[in-house]
């Protein structure tokens, strides 16, 4: 019985630090939504209190790093249970630096629509990155709760759409800046944020990949998609 309660109670510990990285993700995508809608609008109330929430979101990673800590001291898991806290250690950073590319995004929010900055140029681009980069992070942390691995891999492969969109933002604002110079400056902040959304996807498929490795047992990185893809197919 006293096995069985400490085992119950090891479950219980390990799906209560997995909630928590749910909910440091959901605070994360919300970030990006509110950087992104700020970007938009000009609101710079909006993007305050995307900074504001940066603060937030390093102290959740500070707390469950934490809680893993603790239980490898306590518990010395091993197998799946070791590879579900290493996971989860990777997959608070990659969530930590998500928010701080929205912040970063934020910031940028202030410059580009700044008094000074009378000509920025608008990319429809933009939007389209951001909801990859969103869809991504909600797949990927989907994909962590339901150990889903053909979900994970979707997402190492949604990867390259926004690699693309990127370059397509690229060569837009090069064609802004050289047909009118006034749009220079606000370009290179709208770079600035082009660059933190690709970031972004990228750390989303960090995550896609610590859950192939979380199930499979396998380090997927570097590897190519398609050869991913038949090893989740196994």
């Amino acid at each position: 019985m006293g096995n069985e309660h400490t085992s119950k109670q090891f479950d219980q510990e390990l799906e209560a630090v997995r909630a928590r990285v749910l909910k440091m993700g959901g605070l994360v995508e919300q970030q990006i939504t509110h950087a992104m809608q700020a970007l938009y609008e000009g609101n710079v109330d909006l993007a305050d209190r995307v900074n504001a929430q940066d603060h937030e979101v390093n102290a959740m990673e500070v707390g469950i790093d934490e809680d893993c800590t603790h239980i490898i001291a306590r518990r010395q898991p091993a197998a799946g249970d070791l590879r579900l806290i290493v996971a989860i250690i990777k997959t608070i950073t990659d969530l930590e630096r998500i928010g701080d590319e929205a912040a970063k995004i934020a910031r940028m929010t202030k410059t580009v629509h700044s008094a000074d900055r009378l000509y920025h140029p608008r990319i429809i681009e933009m939007r389209h990155a951001s909801t990859i980069g969103v869809q991504m992070l909600r797949k990927s942390l989907d994909a962590f709760a339901r150990l889903d691995t053909a979900s994970a891999a979707q997402v190492l492969r949604d990867d390259q759409q926004v690699d693309d969109a990127f370059r397509g933002i690229l060569r837009q604002l090069i064609t802004f800046m050289m047909e009118d110079p006034r749009t220079i400056s606000s370009s290179i902040e709208i770079l600035f944020a082009a660059k933190a959304l690709e970031r972004i996807g990228d750390h989303a498929k960090n995550i896609a990949e610590y859950v192939i490795y979380l199930v499979k047992g396998k380090d997927v990185r570097h590897i190519a998609v398609d050869e991913v893809e038949r090893e989740v197919l196994r």
